[in-house]
């Protein structure tokens, strides 16, 4: 497992996903509306929708919510125009970032993406500097209860790339074309899923072995994460438990 996916584990265990599920809620409402806008309001026809509306699904988003981020994708209601815009960067130590964000206004976003890179020892990066460094892919999430075999098997029967220990979840790798087949065909046997997405996932990592480093990179995570207007961010550092359990003792 990668280090930034052991650091998600860790800040899940710890209740931050829960601190700040009103702004995982605005995420998800802006990712529907954005997906309604280029795809249309179908999710039989638009795949990107299906996603979102899954993706909102399993963090409890109401019903009546979801629709009408739609109907406002789509125009049926009005509302505020997003696009999504992705930034490149660098951490400390040549670490690899990438930043997805949904935004009204692309300039001023831009502009705050910056000043987080450079007030957190990272640097801006022309696009396509550190893109080429990562697969888009879909990932499934399981609980660590179920059988791994019996998992296994479910997915790949579907076309899954992998699966993977998290700890105290499986995580089922996809391509990310395949996402929906997969968790469709894992459910089909009779798992629950937990939740699934599309991902970044790096084709090489760099190894953060210093608590010092380890900090300051997961400081520009933090602080990234944190803006509004960021839905997701992905690096490419690898943190060995023993660095990474201290820095988030």
């Amino acid at each position: 497992m990668s280090g930034h996916s052991k650091w998600h584990s860790i800040k899940h265990k710890k209740g931050a996903a829960d601190a700040k599920r009103g702004k995982l809620f605005a995420v998800l409402i802006r990712q529907i509306e954005v997906a309604a806008r280029s795809g249309g309001g179908d999710t039989d026809s638009n795949a990107t929708l299906r996603t979102m509306v899954q993706k909102a699904r399993d963090n409890s988003v109401p019903v009546d919510t979801i629709q009408r981020a739609i109907k406002r994708g789509t125009g049926e209601e009005a509302g505020v125009v997003y696009e999504q815009v992705s930034y490149e960067g660098y951490a400390s130590g040549g670490v690899a970032v990438i930043v997805q964000a949904l935004t009204d206004n692309r300039n001023r976003t831009s502009a705050e993406i910056k000043n987080i890179f450079s007030r957190n020892g990272g640097s801006f990066a022309e696009p396509g500097a550190v893109s080429w460094q990562f697969e888009r892919k879909g990932i499934v999430v399981v609980d660590r209860s179920v059988d791994e075999d019996e998992l296994t098997l479910a997915a790949a029967d579907a076309g899954a790339d992998d699966v993977q220990d998290l700890g105290e979840s499986w995580q089922v790798t996809t391509p990310p074309t395949d996402l929906h087949a997969v968790r469709t065909e894992i459910e089909g046997a009779g798992i629950t899923v937990k939740s699934s997405d599309l991902t970044m996932i790096p084709t090489t990592t760099v190894a953060l072995d210093a608590e010092a480093a380890a900090k300051s990179v997961l400081r520009l995570m933090d602080a990234l994460e944190d803006h509004d207007d960021v839905e997701a961010v992905y690096a490419n550092f690898d943190i060995p438990d023993s660095v990474l359990e201290a820095v988030s003792a």
